[in-house]
């Protein structure tokens, strides 16, 4: 979706009386959709998940963005502490289960944010993988909340063409190597021939589980 189609489904949710959110992991390809919200509606909530595992230059990129976009950020993050996610060895989770830890520090504190809105705007995109490809425009998510999805057909190219036109800045780690940059523990400088391998490298999983637990299957 372009620009002012985006501009129009939110105004629609808006006059239709629905709680908007969005939800950004800070990273360089993500920062379009929180320019382009910017420019809509900067009272539109972005959720920040801190799992208390990202790189401290996401922090800092955070900072620096919720200041140039005047954007309304609030942080979130998982209710179980630190020394409760450990497994039988006394190793944090993401050594052992990955899943659970992302479940735990991802999936449950924006869970509880869905339970208290309408419209979930997520900037996925179907060249991400194959997991997004089968996404639609809108789609439902769990507490009868629309997952709507603005940036689905955007592909790389046109996310670059986007980030020179506004000369809009990149996330620090960009230019050190990194293109996926998750939590830190789970995330590698790309290597030659990765995709998102840069992130769990080595492991079958390739999504964090908003994408995958927080929708609601078609039957």
């Amino acid at each position: 979706m372009d620009f002012e189609n985006i501009k129009k489904k939110l105004e629609q949710y808006k006059s239709e009386g629905k709680r908007m959110f969005a939800s950004s992991s800070f990273q360089t390809h993500s920062i379009v959709l929180l320019h382009i919200i910017s420019r809509i509606d900067k009272e539109i909530p972005i959720y920040f998940i801190n799992t208390g595992f990202l790189f401290p230059e996401t922090i800092a990129y955070k900072d620096q963005l919720a200041k140039e976009f005047g954007l309304n950020i609030i942080d979130t993050k998982s209710d179980v502490p630190k020394s409760l996610q450990k497994d039988a060895k006394g190793n944090f989770l993401f050594t052992s289960d990955p899943d659970h830890c992302c479940h735990i520090n991802k999936v449950q504190p924006l869970d509880g944010v869905l339970a208290d809105n309408d419209v979930w705007i997520n900037g996925v995109r179907a060249d991400q993988s194959a997991v997004r490809k089968a996404m639609e425009v809108e789609q439902e998510a769990p507490h009868d909340v629309i997952r709507f999805h603005p940036m689905l057909d955007w592909s790389k190219k046109d996310i670059y063409q986007y980030l020179k036109e506004w000369d809009l800045p990149r996330h620090p780690l960009e230019a050190q190597g990194y293109d996926s940059i998750g939590c830190e523990p789970c995330t590698r400088k790309m290597m030659i021939g990765d995709d998102r391998g840069s992130r769990w490298f080595g492991m079958k999983k390739t999504e964090c589980g908003l994408n995958t637990d927080l929708v609601v299957k078609k039957k």
